[in-house]
């Protein structure tokens, strides 16, 4: 275990992995071998064979799991997978699994010093999510399909508030339902973000099309006042 930790230490992770499977192999008995299982993932994951590093920490949580190195394979078994996530436009297999992982380590150890760690990694693998729903939407506002955009828009509100996609999506809601004068409907939305959002960057984007909401629903009105008026007066 010695000889496999400097060379470890050393960076030589090939020559380190060896060493740290003769002791899974030979002496699964002793609970060395779970350290040895842990740095057998370490080794793995040092060397970007994140596959292989998810498979070695998955058998140290089912073959050591009173092992004082589970919820460290725990976090980087969740952080193996979030590695072989692809780019937002691509499936997301692996975002959903590293999720899922970040999530059960959260609920197993709240107060573990990684905790910070992973729930960083956790919004980071949530905002790629986040970002492909919001990009949908994104393409139907550009082809002015409201509703379709408004639908996407609202799923971002819905299943990924809390990251940074949020408050742009509340805000095309509302801009949305702007150019289809629905004005009661968008003034909401652009409302919500003041409250909700009272620091963001966008805050004075959103003053001007408050402005510019109020403006065109007065116009409407008017409009509509004129021509009730009109066919009063023909009856």
């Amino acid at each position: 275990m010695e000889y496999g930790m400097k060379l470890f230490e050393k960076g030589k992770y090939f020559d380190a992995k060896t060493q740290f499977r003769i002791i899974t192999l030979s002496h699964s008995g002793n609970m060395i071998a779970a350290k040895a299982q842990f740095y057998l993932g370490e080794c793995h994951f040092n060397m970007k064979e994140y596959i292989i590093a998810a498979s070695e920490y998955e058998r140290l949580i089912k073959v050591y799991p009173s092992s004082e190195w589970v919820d460290d394979a725990k976090y980087k078994l969740g952080l193996s997978y979030f590695k072989l996530s692809p780019k937002y436009a691509l499936d997301q297999e692996y975002t959903l699994k590293a999720i899922s992982h970040f999530q059960e380590f959260l609920e197993d150890y709240p107060g573990s010093p990684l905790a910070e760690e992973v729930e960083k990694d956790l919004l980071l693998a949530r905002n790629k999510l986040a970002r492909k729903v919001y990009e949908s939407a994104e393409i139907y506002r550009k082809m002015a399909y409201y509703n379709s955009a408004n639908i996407y828009y609202n799923k971002v509100l819905e299943e990924y508030y809390d990251t940074q996609y949020a408050p742009q999506a509340l805000f095309w809601i509302g801009e949305c339902n702007r150019r289809m004068k629905r004005y009661p409907q968008a003034l909401e939305s652009f409302d919500e973000f003041m409250k909700k959002y009272p620091r963001h960057e966008w805050l004075q984007r959103v003053r001007n099309k408050i402005k510019q909401t109020r403006q065109e629903y007065a116009k409407m009105q008017r409009l509509e006042e004129r021509r009730n008026k009109s066919i009063s007066s023909r009856r």
